[in-house]
């Protein structure tokens, strides 16, 4: 490979998340970090120069989107996931999970319903309780190893409930499933018939794997299209979730007005310096660098799979179709949730994110960030083997 994604790079001391809060977070500061969605790879080089130059020119004044912003991203959407949009319907947003309380905050009214489908992306459940907002649970199915969408309970949802909203995981987070272009064409349907305005959290689409390719929930058809939020991002694709920029496609023009009323009185569309040189720099060269890092994350999904189906078959490994996150089934160990926590802890040191986090479906299971050197899944492998077997 042209790019190097085995070296060790030693994040402490940075303010890391991942590393830095451990003691905090876990109670033990020196475990194997696989929780948090960032990478442990540096950003493609395009993206550093890019940075480096802008700081080079020592001037940090105010700034806007420029054309070239809003092409970079057409150029992207279109090439990667041949989804063609418009300038107009394009805005910068200061992260995904803020897209999506924004939309709350604007499109919803304390007390109402929204519709979120665990086990699933926290922040989804979190942020919408602390909006003072009902969560209505529409629980994938877990059939054979993968999740699907339960579309009878959700009509009957939407039928026996005034819900105003359904956020989506598209690619899902955990399971790492990507919806087939019926699935996200019913789901359209069952929204737009019920007055139900689907915001598609689609951070993890640049991450296909094994030839997958993301279908954007609002090309599938005219009913997605007019009646949704998109909210994407390069910070997962990129490894760059710290400079903290996001964007959101709206092809309906009431929405998008409806939402750029909220957030341009606010200037929460207005980016930083450095949020629209990264952005720019990564779409417009980093496709290279991302397709290496794919290869990378497959090779290690593999590994974790081949090693627990030979060392640790108590533990079954869902196959992510995209994300450098590994949902493992862990419940054929038989232990509650918290000696499950306690396991990967103090036994193995290794900091996960547990399943539970995502629900109460995701019990017995654990989140496993598989986006650092193979080296380091190697030794949290045998640590987890250890614990695990005596």
């Amino acid at each position: 490979m042209k790019y190097n994604f085995d070296e060790l790079i030693d994040r402490r001391n940075t303010a890391s998340v991942k590393v830095d809060a451990l003691e905090n977070l876990f109670g033990n500061a020196n475990l194997i970090p696989l929780w948090v969605a960032d990478m442990d790879f540096l950003s493609p080089p395009c993206i550093t120069e890019a940075l480096k130059k802008r700081v080079e020119h020592g001037v940090f004044g105010y700034t806007y989107a420029t054309d070239e912003y809003y092409q970079s991203i057409i150029g992207w959407l279109a090439g990667r996931h041949r989804w063609d949009v418009q300038k107009d319907w394009i805005t910068f947003v200061p992260g995904v999970v803020k897209g999506f309380a924004f939309a709350i905050d604007k499109f919803t009214q304390e007390g109402d319903k929204i519709i979120i489908q665990p086990p699933v992306y926290h922040p989804f459940r979190l942020v919408s309780k602390g909006l003072d907002r009902q969560i209505v649970n529409n629980p994938l199915l877990l059939q054979d190893g993968k999740y699907y969408i339960d579309f009878e309970g959700l009509e009957k949802l939407v039928s026996e409930n005034d819900c105003k909203m359904l956020i989506l995981s598209n690619p899902h987070n955990p399971g790492g499933r990507m919806w087939t272009f019926d699935e996200l064409t019913k789901l359209a349907d069952i929204c737009y018939e019920n007055h139900v305005l689907v915001i598609s959290d689609e951070i993890h689409a640049d991450l296909a794997l094994w030839n997958n390719r993301h279908i954007p929930f609002a090309s599938v058809s005219p009913k997605a299209a007019q009646n949704c939020i998109t909210l994407m991002a390069p910070s997962k694709t990129f490894n760059i979730a710290g400079i903290v920029s996001s964007f959101a496609v709206i092809e309906n023009e009431h929405i998008r007005k409806k939402y750029l009323s909220y957030l341009e009185p606010r200037e929460l569309n207005q980016g930083t310096i450095f949020a629209y040189t990264a952005t720019q720099a990564a779409y417009d060269g980093g496709e290279e660098w991302l397709n290496e890092m794919l290869q990378y994350i497959e090779a290690n999904i593999l590994y974790v799979s081949n090693f627990m189906h030979e060392n640790i078959p108590a533990i079954k490994v869902l196959k992510p179709d995209a994300s450098f996150l590994v949902w493992l089934d862990c419940r054929d160990l038989h232990l509650s949730q918290s000696e499950l926590e306690k396991l990967f802890i103090e036994k193995a040191h290794l900091a996960l994110n547990s399943g539970t986090l995502f629900g109460s479906e995701g019990e017995g299971f654990m989140r496993m960030n598989v986006g650092t050197a193979r080296s380091v899944i190697i030794k949290a492998l045998n640590n987890l083997k250890k614990a695990v077997n005596g």
